[in-house]
């Protein structure tokens, strides 16, 4: 599966060992920055290279590092087609993707350890969307969020 990864400068610094994990996996990864550290760069900037990768399917999968994982995960929100979210357990990273389709895994570089994080990108990439007729139902009733908000602008 191909993942893109991006990270600002909260999270710079765990890129480079989330990228080590996710090809320990077996998976095909391009690191869409940042790829320096600049204390100034914007988390929006990042979401947004990851979103658009998902959104436009050139990629099957994203990971956005930030300080936080919330700012990323609001952010790759607002790019039609992601669904992302900050996982710091295990269950939610699988759930996320079984239940809700999730395409985006937000972490915070200032929160989570690399242990941890190891443990949440397996189940993050592991799990497969169950397409169960409850789960496809409120998958579409986000869809339709979607739709409406794109169209009210």
């Amino acid at each position: 599966m191909k993942i893109v990864i991006a990270a600002d400068h909260a999270g710079f610094n765990l890129k480079d060992e989330v990228i080590s994990i996710i090809e320990d996996f077996g998976h095909e990864i391009e690191d869409l920055g940042a790829h320096e550290y600049d204390a100034s760069d914007d988390y929006p900037d990042f979401a947004q290279l990851v979103g658009s990768a998902i959104a436009s399917k050139s990629a099957a999968r994203g990971v956005i590092i930030c300080g936080s994982g919330v700012g990323a995960s609001v952010a790759a929100n607002k790019i039609p087609g992601v669904r992302a979210a900050i996982c710091h357990d295990t269950y939610s990273a699988h759930q996320g993707v079984e239940h809700d389709d999730m395409n985006v895994l937000c972490l915070g570089g200032r929160i989570i350890g690399i242990e941890l994080v190891r443990e949440i990108i397996k189940s993050f990439l592991s799990a497969e969307f169950s397409g169960e007729e409850r789960h496809l139902r409120r998958l579409n009733k986000v869809f339709g969020l979607e739709n409406t908000a794109s169209s009210d602008e």
